[in-house]
């Protein structure tokens, strides 16, 4: 089956996963991980009011959802502070991948469609669209800060699908670091593959699957 596009995860693919870095300060601060990545960011494998989710579809601000994060961490007797976890990313830095780099920028070459769909905040979007060369590597962005809807809600690849002009969702291929997000976009009809800590093997999937096209 002829692929027609591509979409693509930020965290996790182009750079390092922040749910490893979550996981990372939750053992320096002596807190299971999976409790505190709850904490944090809520049932990541659903859409919910979760102050973070909410963060990601822009409707409050980082300083507000800093405030009710930390009303539910310390409601379980944990210090769940938003500022901690972007300091640690700030402290391990955004390392992008060149590789990833190169193949997004070789698909959109190639005259496949391209797009960017990613869960952010506002707060952090001049800062990420620094990282990477955004025009080169995409004709579209789905930043849920703007558009009000994030992953796993089927709503931002259906979205995304008709920015790329995608009829059959079956000839599109979505990149993600978190497998929730993944199975959300197979339920829309989507080909998903899980980028993990080895991207490689996601990239030569994607490669074998443009390839057969």
């Amino acid at each position: 089956m002829a692929i027609d596009a591509v979409l693509w995860d930020y965290g996790g693919v182009f750079s390092a996963s922040p749910f490893e870095a979550m996981e990372r300060l939750a053992e320096s601060v002596g807190v299971a991980p999976d409790r505190y990545v709850g904490l944090i960011f809520g049932p990541y494998d659903r859409d919910d009011d979760h102050p973070w989710h909410r963060l990601e579809r822009g409707e409050i601000s980082l300083g507000d959802a800093r405030d009710q994060i930390l009303e539910l961490g310390r409601a379980e007797g944990v210090e769940a502070d938003l500022l901690h976890f972007i300091a640690a990313m700030a402290k391990e830095g955004i390392g992008v991948r060149d590789e990833v780099v190169a193949l997004a920028r070789e698909v959109k070459s190639s005259g496949t469609g391209t797009a960017l769909v990613t869960n952010n905040i506002a707060e952090f979007r001049e800062h990420w669209r620094k990282s990477i060369p955004i025009d080169e590597l995409f004709h579209h962005v789905v930043d849920s800060s703007e558009v009000g809807l994030r992953k796993p809600d089927p709503r931002i690849f259906e979205l995304a699908l008709e920015k790329v002009g995608a009829a059959d969702p079956g000839r599109t291929v979505f990149l993600d670091d978190y497998a929730g997000n993944v199975k959300a976009a197979r339920r829309v009809g989507i080909q998903g593959i899980l980028v993990t800590s080895d991207f490689g093997e996601a990239l030569d999937e994607l490669r074998a699957l443009l390839a057969a096209s």
